[in-house]
Parts: structure tokens; sequence; C-alpha cells
């Protein structure tokens, strides 16, 4: 079973990707993406 979870920016706070993770997983996701308000990759953290 899959959880669907939004991934923002770490520099600006944009919420900009959606993904899903497992359900057995307890710790926050964090991806490196592109931020298409920075103009660069950074780290999205998953929000609540």
């Amino acid at each position: 079973m899959s959880k669907k979870v939004i991934l923002a920016c770490a520099e600006c706070g944009s919420r900009n990707y959606s993904t899903e993770k497992k359900a057995t997983q307890s710790d926050r996701l964090e991806l490196k993406k592109f931020c298409k308000t920075c103009a660069t990759h950074t780290i999205h953290r998953e929000t609540k």
C-alpha cells in the first residue's frame, strides 16, 4: 500500500512535486529535485 505525499523545497518552501511512498516507511522523504522558483536543484522534503 502506498501513501501520496507532497514535496516542498527546503529553500523557498514552494510545493512543487507529489509522489508516493510505502506506508511502512516512518521517516520523512527527502529527494534532490529541480525547483522552478529557485531555478536550481535543491532538497525537497515531505510535508505534513
